[in-house]
């Protein structure tokens, strides 16, 4: 049992992969330990840096030695698979036209990766279901054509959630603002009417009974019931009229919300049996711009604006701010975040409720827009993506 244990962790630890938006529960923790506890000056060793994946925001998704993203060359947006161990790229498959906007172009979603298949959406609306191993085409479709909906400003931005045999997206149509289709054919099973798309990703909640998908649409945050698409609740105060960005987080029968644009965030109660959702407070001190929190323990720890935060997730009360490396976005494992700035600045933060505790910090270069794809750890490697680069760091402690 133990010989096979640590061939299991020799082939790339595969209980640690990274196979979707936020992580194995989308809600931005890696269960890995053994890692660094403090970086030396300069920063964890560089293992490889790879090029070629062109223009986007979009983050990796790390499954079986195996790195899963989208980028954008010329007149089309790509999804394309890079080796693990030397950032050699493996394949590359068509999957929408380009998207372009003053502030970034390419695609901006996490593809979705299960058994052999992944399935990723482009800034354009383009759904794909490819083959992981060789990037073969399964099935395409346009959701935004096929439900009536309309591509927002800086485009789709949602990576798809796969649940069971569903797979759910938001088209934003009148009669689809929400849908669940057939993962193996993309065939719609249900959808539900509503509002515009904004740019978050939907979960799955599982509370006092209830199972319900919880996004944040272009109006409101909303739960629809995940066997039929019933709207549960809807709750407008947390939306802005400019983006609705980050992903809600679960926990103990409470739905956490927030956007920024000056509006704030809130926690709802859901009911047992019915779903519904009531709210428990509203704030504005934490105002999740493009980046979402993370809850450890029961506190959240994220973004507010500009400034990092550390506030009780049932209270909403405010246990610490710092600036860290300026405005960014951030990932949690073994005791620490993972912080990038837009600029390119890197920190290993503590996650202590306490105080701001930083264990080391360095840079990567910045290109011509902001660094906004968050940080992923996976397989004791953390990877950044800066445009058309993808640097791989040795965060593994010896």
């Amino acid at each position: 049992m133990l010989l096979a244990g640590f061939f299991l962790w020799f082939s790339f630890c595969w209980a640690d992969d990274w196979p979707q938006w936020r992580g194995p529960n989308r809600d931005g923790i890696s269960r890995e330990t053994g890692l660094q506890t403090s970086w030396p000056a300069g920063g964890p060793r560089l293992v490889w840096k790879a090029t070629g994946l062109y223009e986007g925001f979009s983050g990796v998704a790390v499954v079986k030695g195996r790195i899963y993203t989208q980028g954008q060359r010329g007149d089309q947006q790509l999804v394309m698979a890079f080796d693990a161990a030397t950032g050699k790229k493996l394949w590359e498959t068509r999957a929408g036209r380009a998207f372009r906007e003053r502030r970034g172009n390419g695609p901006r979603a996490t593809p979705t990766v299960e058994g052999e298949r992944l399935w990723a959406l482009s800034a354009d609306g383009t759904l794909v279901c490819l083959e992981t191993a060789t990037g073969k085409k399964i099935w395409e479709q346009n959701i935004v054509e096929s439900y009536g909906g309309e591509v927002p400003h800086w485009g789709i931005s949602e990576s798809p959630l796969v649940d069971g045999e569903k797979l759910i997206v938001t088209p934003g149509g009148r009669d689809a603002s929400i849908v669940a289709l057939n993962k193996l054919d993309g065939k719609l099973i249900w959808k539900s009417p509503g509002d515009s798309a904004a740019y978050s990703s939907a979960i799955v909640v599982n509370s006092g009974g209830v199972k319900q998908y919880v996004t944040l649409t272009a109006s409101a945050a909303v739960g629809v019931l995940a066997a039929t698409g019933e709207l549960l609740w809807r709750y407008p105060r947390v939306a802005n009229q400019v983006a609705n960005i980050a992903t809600p987080i679960y926990a103990e029968d409470h739905v956490f919300v927030s956007t920024d644009y000056g509006t704030g965030c809130a926690l709802l109660r859901l009911a047992p049996k019915t779903g519904k959702a009531t709210e428990v407070y509203f704030n504005r001190e934490m105002k999740n711009h493009h980046a979402s929190s993370i809850l450890v323990g029961k506190h959240l720890y994220g973004f507010s604006s500009q400034i990092l935060t550390a506030m009780e997730f049932l209270t909403g009360q405010v246990k610490w701010r710092d600036r860290s490396v300026g405005k960014g976005s951030l990932q949690y494992a073994d005791g620490h975040f993972y912080v990038l700035s837009e600029r390119g600045d890197v920190a290993l933060v503590e996650a202590n409720p306490e105080a701001y505790r930083e264990k080391g910090r360095f840079s990567i270069p910045q290109g011509n827009y902001h660094t906004w794809t968050p940080p992923v750890v996976a397989n004791g490697r953390l990877y950044l993506r800066e445009q058309d680069q993808l640097y791989c760091f040795d965060v593994k402690k010896y």
